[in-house]
């Protein structure tokens, strides 16, 4: 009996514990650049989607880490579980920006094309098949929301050139 007592008491004491010691995370809303994937082990075909950007994703702050990847990625199974494809393994991958997150959908793409050989049979989802929701993380220290960076090619060309003299 008295070790049944002992056993609740460092129970209660390691579910007080817990949940004291839960992170508090940081978050901001950012736009970022999503595309998911999905495969699954009964059979070679796998899917990517095109990149999106979705304007109002939630990102750590210290880390800058997408955060509820596994929500979107539920988003991407729940469509392919409405067109009676179960059991399918989904990936949400993202970048900052679009440049970034081409990179990562072109080594991604090339693991399945050129590494595997034909092994598998690649398909796409437009945008009008699939489209990524943004996903609401109710963070209490939210942050101001991060404009996309404009790209500051068109101001250097406009800039005339200074000589060197020598």
């Amino acid at each position: 009996m008295k070790n049944c007592i002992k056993i609740a008491i460092a129970a209660l004491i390691l579910l007080c514990s817990g949940l004291a010691l839960q992170v508090n995370a940081k978050g901001k809303v950012a736009p970022r650049y999503l595309f998911g994937f999905s495969a699954s082990f009964a059979d070679s075909t796998v899917y990517f989607t095109d990149i999106q950007m979705v304007d109002s994703t939630w990102i750590d702050s210290k880390t800058q880490f997408l955060l509820g990847r596994e929500q979107y990625s539920a988003q991407l199974k729940g469509y392919f579980n409405s067109i009676k494809m179960p059991n399918r393994t989904c990936v949400v991958l993202f970048g900052k920006n679009q440049k970034q997150a081409e990179k990562k959908l072109k080594k991604l793409k090339d693991t399945y094309t050129i590494k595997a050989k034909g092994g598998y049979d690649v398909r796409y989802l437009t945008k009008a098949d699939f489209t990524f929701t943004p996903v609401y993380m109710g963070i209490e220290d939210e942050q101001p929301v991060e404009q996309p960076k404009k790209e500051k090619k068109a101001a250097k060309e406009n800039k005339p050139h200074k000589e060197k003299k020598r």
